[in-house]
């Protein structure tokens, strides 16, 4: 039998915690000291996974963060390899909420740190000047990546890229479904990172250029040219002026410098493992309290994924309007589930439970760390823009490619994305890519902006000011690895019937 004890291979994140978490592989006959108490492991544990510190009773609650996470299924002995296999989901549909009037008024503080950044006309500011090519229908999309290339070819001066995003959609829907692809696309058209936009339809689909442009604001139509390729006698030729009409404009922008205040954060994980909550979400946590301290945005969505944690979110709602908002916000979305002969707790991933994360609970409360303490101002309906400082919950789902989409349709003008298992996913914005562990981040560096491993060998504060370094970086003009890798693409929510 052997015996760990320096470095520590566990850690235990709540005093009250059932549990602790392996940050090395740990084998059977193995002993940890946990509080000068020495547990051996009675199985093989492997990292990012849990070990039982204490006894917990069948159908008793387990707990991590200071939290239930789930119920016994069976007894549980210190030293056992706590999860799916002796842990069970508790979640329902039934919770009662109930508002608590917040303390006080969480005050701005003036932050030292800037960034060089676009400010538009509206007062929005985007953290790159590009020409985005949006496409009303899917019929268009490929006709749209072509114009994209061909414009591409030779940047003008100012613009730092000619963007188009195809999708599926925009026809054949129905309702409200319909309505999210119109809104979702006139929310796009309308961001801060693009200095122009050209809006590329067909000329029959249900998604009518007419639909999208009501939702646009008259000041934003400046920079706006659209184009239908029906009624077109060459959509290459008149396309490729109107990208070269805008690309006039906007390549007069500079950057100048403004205030972290202007940031617009998005905040999102996928692929977690075990340490995702102990690691990369909370160093996002960080990131958030920084802007968000300062009077910037902070933008949360994939609802489904806070089932079981959204307690700690509703006592930070500002007021009790935002609250109701909220609770609406997750019930409705809990509804969704059922309507569709889906439990509320399908989830986590097969990847997520390879990596240690038992049920939905768990995860919830380690994803609900990357909102910081940045009280919640706002609740928000898909295809929403964000309206105010502070955290704005968003209507959306865990899916990585929808959540993404919604976030920077939202007004997100970079999203910091933690993963454990890692993903080469983008945005149609910079896209950070913070890894959980270091092992991830060694094997794929073309992945990975940063190493929230660091968290582990340096502390969280040291991390934490390396990050908003990059952070400040990445929104001041450096491309992040999505960037440098054209992996740049968006997905709708889709819903409804298909004609």
């Amino acid at each position: 039998m052997s015996i760990l004890t320096e470095p520590s291979p566990v850690l235990l994140v709540h005093p009250d915690d059932s549990v602790v978490i392996a940050m090395t592989p740990i084998s059977a006959g193995t002993s940890v000291i946990i509080d000068a108490e020495t547990i051996v492991a009675r199985q093989d544990i492997p990292q990012g996974h849990k070990l039982a510190r204490l006894s917990v009773a069948k159908d008793a609650p387990v707990l991590r963060y200071g939290f239930p996470f789930g119920v016994a299924t069976m007894g549980i002995e210190p030293g056992d390899h706590v999860h799916s296999h002796n842990v069970h989901t508790a979640l329902g549909t039934g919770d009662a909420y109930r508002f608590t009037p917040p303390e006080a008024d969480t005050p701005v503080h003036a932050s030292e740190r800037s960034f060089l950044g676009y400010v538009r006309d509206d007062g929005s500011v985007g953290t790159r000047n590009e020409i985005w090519i949006i496409p009303t229908v899917g019929c268009v999309g490929r006709t749209a990546e072509r114009l994209a290339a061909k414009a591409g070819l030779s940047l003008p001066a100012g613009i730092e890229g000619i963007h188009a995003f195809p999708h599926p959609l925009g026809c054949s829907q129905l309702s409200d479904d319909l309505e999210g692809t119109t809104g979702i696309l006139a929310a796009l058209a309308q961001h801060p990172n693009a200095g122009g936009v050209l809006l590329l339809g067909l000329g029959c689909e249900s998604n009518q250029m007419a639909l999208m442009l009501e939702q646009i604001p008259a000041e934003r139509r400046a920079r706006i040219r659209t184009l239908g390729a029906q009624a077109s006698a060459d959509e290459m030729v008149e396309g490729l002026t109107a990208i070269a009409e805008l690309a006039t404009i906007a390549g007069q922008d500079k950057r100048q410098s403004v205030p972290l205040s202007a940031l617009r954060l998005g905040v999102k994980c996928g692929g977690s493992d075990g340490l995702s909550g102990l690691t990369a979400n909370p160093l996002i946590g960080r990131m958030a309290d920084a802007v968000g301290d300062a009077g910037g945005g902070i933008l949360l969505t994939e609802i489904p994924e806070i089932f079981g944690a959204e307690r700690i979110l509703m006592d930070r709602c500002a007021d009790e309007a935002t609250f109701d908002a909220m609770v609406d916000l997750v019930r409705g979305f809990k509804d969704y589930f059922v309507a569709h002969g889906e439990p509320v707790s399908e989830n986590p991933s097969p990847g997520n439970i390879r990596g240690g994360i038992t049920t939905l609970e768990e995860k919830s409360l380690g994803a609900v760390q990357k909102a910081g303490h940045v009280p919640v101002t706002d609740v928000l309906p898909y295809a929403g823009r964000a309206r105010r400082a502070g955290l704005t919950v968003l209507e959306g789902p865990g899916n990585d490619a929808v959540s993404t989409t919604a976030l920077a349709a939202a007004g997100a003008t970079l999203t910091l994305f933690s993963t454990g298992r890692g993903t080469p996913l983008g945005s149609p914005i910079p896209t950070v890519k913070i890894a959980s562990n270091s092992a991830l981040a060694a094997a794929k560096p073309g992945w990975i902006d940063f190493d929230a491993g660091a968290v582990l060998a340096k502390g969280m504060d040291a991390a934490a000011q390396e990050l908003l370094d990059t952070v400040i970086a990445i929104a001041s003009g450096r491309l992040a690895r999505n960037e440098v890798n054209e992996e740049r693409s968006i997905a709708i929510w889709k819903r409804g019937v298909t004609l």
